[in-house]
């Protein structure tokens, strides 16, 4: 059976288009995707994420249990920052990419992908349960986004902590629309400034309508997950099951930045070390179209005729109005500029590989 959030029924009133999506009843969209889309980029979107899973690590070696299990370091933050990772398996694949909330040495929470929610919990409780305390807590939470150069303005009024004081990748527990506890993070998916929301599932009816009420003269409106794609694929953000996967290292996705092995050892580490002394055989691009069409995951990258790689995403991108998308190539063919074919139905389209993200914010 398929899990509702509790902003269910006002998607409904909302006239969304309901799908469903690692296993929950979730709106793809309402007015339509590009509409959804630009709202973001020019004024602000809501968003119910609260199909996210949350993953508790707590307890006097907690820190010591978050190091083994991340690919950054949460050394480099401090208590209400909030860090990006990876968890990976000891060959190297990633389990989840992740947004890991430090509280104090002893409570770090995961937000961990809906579709990998109960994979990841049984991971990081089989790595860790012996010296630290794990739990899923996601059927405590209800999440919210608001994401979009007017998401401060809208969020001002209804926030008891002034959102000019919360930091990017910074979190504070604050009271909202009068009395709404919640965990209020500077952070998104989409490429635009924003926040999201972390708060008792019961609660967040309530918080979407102060929000749309807020945000009336601001001109929000809600988003479902077709526009949530296409944003984050225009900023080149990963998906899981795309861009990363248990076959796919971060050092392939492109994503070495947030791999710190200098002097540390975690679950993964030898693996990612190894490869990156010896040199990838595939690694992620960014391609950007030249001729008409749309790159569609699974499409063939093609250089002269030969095969060099896969589509992995791929769609029209509403800010630039031309074809995007992301494939794994060979390593010889992943210089920004380098002229390459995506086949589409059987037609070679010429693209070249162009280096994320595809758009830059003007503010």
């Amino acid at each position: 059976m398929l899990k509702r959030t509790s902003l269910y029924d006002i998607h409904l009133s909302l006239g969304a288009r309901i799908v469903d999506f690692a296993g929950w009843e979730m709106p793809v969209q309402y007015r339509g995707v590009i509409e959804e889309h630009l709202a973001v980029r020019t004024a602000c979107g809501i968003f119910d994420v609260s199909h996210m899973g949350e993953v508790e690590v707590s307890g006097p070696r907690a820190e010591e249990a978050v190091r083994l299990l991340m690919t950054n370091d949460i050394g480099r933050v401090t208590d209400g920052q909030c860090q990006y990772t990876l968890l990976c398996y000891p060959h190297g694949g990633v389990v989840d990419d992740t947004i890991v909330y430090r509280f104090n040495s002893e409570r770090f929470l995961f937000c961990v992908n809906a579709s990998n929610t109960d994979k990841a919990f049984e991971w990081i409780k089989g790595q860790v349960s012996d010296i630290a305390l794990v739990e899923n807590l996601s059927d405590e939470y209800g999440q919210i986004a608001i994401q979009g150069p007017n998401a401060a303005s809208i969020l001002e009024d209804l926030s008891d902590v002034p959102p000019s004081e919360i930091k990017p990748f910074h979190f504070v527990m604050a009271e909202l629309a009068g009395g709404i506890e919640a965990i209020v993070s500077r952070t998104g998916y989409t490429g635009e400034d924003g926040f999201e929301i972390y708060l008792t599932p019961s609660e967040a009816p309530e918080l979407w309508g102060a929000l749309m009420y807020s945000g009336e003269e601001f001109g929000i409106a809600p988003v479902g997950l077709g526009a949530r794609d296409t944003l984050r694929l225009e900023m080149g953000y990963p998906l899981y099951g795309h861009e990363l996967g248990e076959g796919i290292t971060p050092i392939e996705a492109n994503l070495g930045k947030y791999v710190k092995l200098e002097g540390r050892e975690f679950i993964g580490a030898e693996a990612l070390r190894a490869q990156k002394a010896s040199g990838v055989k595939k690694t992620l691009i960014g391609l950007k179209m030249k001729d008409p069409g749309i790159p569609r995951a699974g499409y063939e990258i093609a250089k002269n005729g030969e095969k060099i790689g896969d589509v992995v995403s791929g769609t029209m991108s509403p800010s630039l109005k031309s074809g995007i998308g992301t494939g794994f190539v060979e390593p010889a063919f992943r210089e920004p500029g380098t002229e390459i074919d995506v086949v589409i139905r059987g037609r070679a389209a010429k693209a070249e590989v162009v280096k994320p993200p595809f758009y830059k914010r003007p503010y």
